[in-house]
């Protein structure tokens, strides 16, 4: 490309103007920390009420590190927008829109819309990349196609890469700065140039030799995160019907130095990328293979199975208290999908609500990070975290543990507490039933 130079020196004065597409958490982390480090950054989304929220400084986004928020705010480098002719004037436009699935396969509609907004803008001389997480090849079989159908070339006109998202919602240790970014372009020079541009707002910048490397990288750490949690997961059944401790299992497993690492069993998986993310590469091999990708395929069953299975171990626990499933009242606690967030995507809580509701229960909860959350089409009842609440509960199900719950209060005032993620140990508190 003609203008590498020029792009690189605007890259490194921080002088190059950027539109981030997608205002989810990924987009809106990456638009405030870009900000931060001194970039002029617009952040577009379709979503008008989203764009108008940002606007008046309200963190509308769950998943976005506040700290991150309130810099990129205060920079005052950072507006927001909804109208995609913002594209034209960038030197840097990084595309992280949701790739949700439909029918089991990956939806990548929202990827090309946005692509077809920035053909309709794109100029010679820009850097595009693609942070969404999808299956490999995307950015080069479906993303370039895009963007040159209006006589732009990848490479001779504008430089095209893919750097995945590592973004860990409510991870206090590692954020976007101090979590390495990999980028893979569709040459090496779209490659350097990306680097050269991560290198301005992480620590560490891992360049690999293709887009579909990056694609792939992202899934694989998914995948093996999805694995290894279906593997604790269906241990911990196993040890329930061998009468075995499985978090004393797992805490004397993980005292070995080498060749283990620790993951814990819970009400299954949630957020966007665990639960879906792995999908889209169990589609391809299936599309492009032949054949199944059987281990994934396996760890998505169990992982699957897990609402219900809490939902089981919480009716027998009321079963050994005397209480039948229906009619008990059961308050809930985290309905997030994990821990300090109020994301509830995928989140398992939800599943694990409606098997109760379905056997009979009547069934409140409470989460200091969600407002409101619908099951099954219906609005749940919240309740507030009173003691007449705790103690009037036949069971008390803590589902995500949030640091803002006190434990031993709770376990104080209720009759019977089934945690689901190893909050308490029961020599400590006898009525706490654990999964």
């Amino acid at each position: 490309m003609k203008n590498t130079a020029h792009l690189r020196r605007l890259i490194l004065s921080r002088t190059a103007r950027m539109v981030v597409v997608g205002q989810g958490y990924v987009g809106l982390s990456v638009a405030c920390v870009a900000a931060d480090e001194g970039f002029h950054v617009v952040g577009t989304d379709l979503d008008e009420a989203r764009i108008n929220g940002l606007r008046l400084g309200k963190p509308c986004v769950p998943g976005v590190n506040d700290e991150d928020f309130r810099a990129g705010l205060h920079s005052g480098r950072l507006r927001f927008a909804t109208d995609p002719a913002e594209i034209e004037s960038a030197n840097i436009i990084l595309i992280a829109v949701p790739t949700p699935l439909r029918d089991h396969a990956p939806d990548l509609s929202h990827i090309e819309a946005a692509c077809r907004d920035v053909a309709a803008n794109l100029r010679e001389g820009q850097l595009v990349i693609l942070e969404s997480t999808t299956y490999p090849g995307t950015t080069d079989e479906v993303v370039r196609p895009v963007l040159e159908s209006r006589g732009m070339l990848a490479g001779r006109d504008f430089l095209l890469a893919y750097s995945p998202e590592r973004i860990d919602p409510g991870n206090g240790e590692f954020g976007l700065r101090n979590t390495p970014r990999i980028v893979g372009g569709l040459s090496p020079e779209a490659t350097g140039v990306a680097v050269l541009f991560y290198e301005q707002l992480a620590n560490k910048v891992v360049a690999v030799s293709s887009s579909r490397s990056a694609e792939l990288a992202k899934l694989l750490e998914n995948t093996f995160r999805h694995v290894n949690v279906a593997l604790v997961n269906e241990m911990a059944m196993l040890c329930h019907d061998m009468g075995i401790d499985v978090w004393e299992v797992i805490e004397a497993a993980a005292s070995k130095p080498f060749g283990f690492m620790v993951f814990h069993p819970g009400p299954g998986v949630g957020g966007h990328c665990i639960p879906l993310d792995p999908n889209y590469l169990a589609w391809q091999v299936r599309r492009d293979a032949g054949r199944q990708f059987r281990i994934l395929e396996e760890a998505e069953d169990i992982n699957s199975q897990m609402p219900g299975y809490v939902a089981t171990r919480i009716g027998d626990a009321l079963n050994d208290r005397g209480r039948a499933v229906r009619d008990s009242k059961i308050l809930v606690l985290g309905v997030a999908y994990k821990p300090d967030v109020g994301d509830v995507r995928e989140s398992p809580a939800l599943h694990v609500m409606d098997i109760l509701l379905r056997r009979g229960a009547r069934v409140t909860y409470h989460d200091p990070y969600v407002g409101s959350v619908a099951v099954n089409g219906g609005r749940m009842p919240r309740a507030e975290l009173t003691q007449r609440a705790v103690v009037d509960a036949d069971c008390v199900a803590l589902l995500t543990p949030h640091d803002t719950y006190d434990l031993d209060w709770l376990a104080s005032h209720c009759k019977m507490l089934f945690d689901a993620r190893n909050a308490y140990t029961v020599e400590r508190h006898p009525n706490v039933v654990r999964l």
